[in-house]
């Protein structure tokens, strides 16, 4: 690591032990309908008024829900249709996930690149984790989309403060910093945001790979698969290691040997669940 990394990674660190780093705060839209998610008496008309203050947000759910992975027998074209349609769990955590895309954006042209850079691999990582757990898992696979778009989100306070320090890194230098930090600031990130820990423990628990556990997949499990298979036949480092001793791929059932991207099913899926995202 050079010296520019290592002084940048130790004022991070430094910042985060003292709790003097600034965390993001979720988009006013988010936290409206997680508010209202929380009441036990919401119905799909207080979820659509919410959602419905965002044009873009609600298109886009009226798009998933006439998308060929969920589509029904009828066009649907009205957002009160939409959430009735994919029920009112499945929407408000799309509706979470499709807000945090605003949040990637930076002024710098190199720290802008990045943060689409790390949407987009989210977003990969979120489609396969969908289609993960509708195969080879009894969890929700909405909830594996979120918590796909979620794991990366430590990125984002961590880059955001190099922007701030006017000076930044080459690229390959800002990546080692990220590497190092992310996935401890994004389980903190989640946790701020009062998240479950199901979900906030991903960003952490997805890339410890010497993880155990009970013998049931939860969604860490589903989403280190996933990054892993979104980096077969790469020279990633996270691609030499020895799958076979990963436990998630023995929890989900999946030999280790499996390609996902090979599978013509499997790989239109995949395709089809990351395009509910764009």
């Amino acid at each position: 690591m050079s010296e520019f990394a290592a002084n940048i990674l130790e004022q991070l660190t430094s910042a985060i032990d003292n709790d003097k780093l600034t965390l993001p705060t979720l988009p006013e839209v988010a936290l409206k309908v997680r508010e209202v998610a929380e009441d036990p008496m919401v119905d799909v008309k207080k979820i659509c008024d919410v959602i419905g203050n965002d044009a873009a947000i609600s298109a886009r759910i009226i798009k998933v829900v006439n998308s060929p992975l969920m589509r029904g027998s009828r066009e649907i074209d009205n957002l009160q249709n939409a959430v009735g349609r994919l029920g009112i769990t499945y929407s408000c955590n799309l509706a979470t996930g499709l807000a945090m895309e605003q949040m990637f954006q930076a002024t710098n042209d190199t720290i802008d690149k990045l943060m689409r850079d790390t949407w987009q691999q989210s977003i990969e990582i979120a489609g396969i984790s969908h289609v993960l757990c509708r195969q080879y898992t009894k969890l929700a696979p909405d909830q594996a989309t979120l918590a796909g778009l979620m794991h990366r989100i430590g990125v984002l306070p961590i880059l955001t403060f190099i922007e701030d320090q006017g000076e930044v890194p080459d690229e390959a230098t800002l990546q080692q910093v990220i590497d190092e930090i992310h996935p401890t600031l994004g389980s903190k990130i989640l946790k701020a945001w009062d998240f479950p820990s199901e979900i906030a423990d991903v960003p952490s628990e997805s890339v410890n790979f010497e993880r155990q556990g009970d013998d049931k997949p939860d969604y860490s499990d589903v989403v280190m698969v996933a990054i892993l298979q979104s980096l077969a036949g790469t020279d990633h480092a996270f691609a030499q290691l020895d799958w076979s001793q990963i436990k998630a791929f023995e929890k989900l059932g999946l030999d280790t040997e499996v390609d996902m991207n090979e599978g013509e099913d499997l790989s239109a899926e995949m395709e089809a669940a990351m395009a509910l995202l764009s």
